[in-house]
């Protein structure tokens, strides 16, 4: 499951309505006046019309003049382009965009006299659409897959809850799932929370938006508590001898000496916490690329798919399909191509997702369809079974050689 993709997605939906809050640098606090806009971002359909206002923020105490830069020209018209705010009769200027071909760019300015701190704060990201239809078509897709995506996690609790047993769910799979959450729920209450880390962010893009919006908060805090009550069940229903591998635990073990090490370096002010949150996300995407396969294999070893809710993949593989199409519907509404093929991460992470689901699916509906239900001690026996035959044939194999 490519939860990591909410908070990418997600981000370019919000264009339509989101600003930015940051304050103004110092440099520009320390000064009489400064210029602003009425909106950092705004979208326009292609043969369209937006307008936004040029702010003057304090007193004048000279006319300043101003033109505005585009970042490419072809995308957009502004009207006027260059403009004077007059000292003795100042007036916030009426800025009108025309769209002419799909695209986003950054609209900034220049000013007479020319000082930084004047139209540090001027600038407008713009996002030029094909149609307004698919915009809000992106917005379906992309509530319809949140939604798939929070549901999912119960199919198996209710399977769980309702064979008294957690014979076939993968203890390996779930202890990944965990700890990829909880980074996850670390990164996005961090920089949605905690305003040193929101400054030290803005500091590094000062004309950027905090990734993490509010979907991405109660979505990862959501999916920690519904896998905290897959593990109590673990605890308290028939598991066999399931348990976690030495396989797992070693690649956890590698995964926790990293957030320990890199937490320790944050909070001496070696490094950023700010830098501390992205080693956290890097690991939830490491997990999310391998938590399935142990999933998978031991699919393959029981010939069975008992105890393993396809409720959950179903709702899965919803949510990842949908995902991916919205992104080709923004790539195609905005010509942002390169979004998807520019940084083949976002969709390939997608794409592993969903693939990983097609292999579920094709375990419990063709390759194992005529296994039938068994209860959760035989289960446990063929599962025991087939490990000692595989033993027995590894000794013979070495008494052959």
């Amino acid at each position: 499951m490519a939860h990591l993709q909410v908070f990418w997605i997600l981000s370019m939906v919000t264009l339509l309505t989101q600003t930015n809050t940051n304050e103004l640098p110092e440099l520009q606090a320390n000064h009489k006046y400064s210029l602003g806009v009425s909106t950092h971002d705004l979208t326009v359909l292609v043969d369209g019309n937006k307008t936004f206002e040029v702010l003057l923020r304090g007193t004048l105490d000279q006319d300043v003049s101003i033109r505005l830069v585009k970042q490419h020209e072809y995308l957009v018209d502004l009207n006027p382009y260059n403009f004077t705010i007059s000292a003795f009769s100042p007036e916030n200027q009426t800025i009108n965009i025309f769209g002419i071909q799909p695209g986003l760019l950054d609209i900034t300015a220049k000013s007479i006299p020319d000082e930084p701190w004047i139209v540090g704060d001027l600038f407008i990201r713009v996002t030029v659409a094909r149609s307004a239809a698919i915009i809000y078509a992106s917005i379906i897709f992309g509530w319809i897959y949140f939604i798939a995506w929070s549901i999912s996690f119960y199919p198996q609790i209710y399977i769980n809850f309702k064979r008294k047993s957690v014979v076939g769910l993968n203890f390996d799979f779930l202890t990944l799932n965990i700890v990829g959450f909880v980074l996850y729920g670390t990164f996005n209450c961090g920089l949605y929370w905690i305003p040193e880390i929101q400054e030290e962010y803005a500091s590094r893009h000062p004309r950027g938006m905090n990734p993490v919006l509010l979907n991405d908060v109660v979505f990862s805090l959501h999916a920690i508590f519904a896998t905290i009550l897959t593990v109590f069940q673990c605890l308290i229903y028939e598991h066999g001898d399931q348990r976690i591998s030495k396989t797992a635990s070693g690649i956890l073990g590698i995964f926790g000496i990293i957030v320990l090490f890199t937490s320790i370096l944050a909070a001496v002010n070696v490094m950023h916490w700010l830098d501390f949150l992205y080693y956290c996300s890097y690991i939830k995407l490491a997990i999310t690329i391998i938590k399935y396969i142990p999933q998978a294999v031991m699919n393959y070893r029981r010939k069975s798919t008992s105890g393993w809710s396809i409720g959950n993949i179903l709702l899965d593989f919803t949510g990842g399909t949908l995902s991916m199409l919205q992104m080709i519907l923004n790539a195609h509404n905005y010509d942002d191509w390169i979004s998807i093929f520019g940084d083949p991460t976002k969709f390939g992470l997608g794409l592993f997702s969903v693939l990983f689901d097609v292999l579920f699916i094709l375990q419990h509906y063709v390759f194992y369809r005529h296994t039938t239900e068994l209860s959760a001690s035989t289960l446990t026996n063929v599962t025991a079974v087939t490990n000692s035959t595989e033993v027995t044939r590894e000794k013979d194999e070495k008494q052959h050689y």
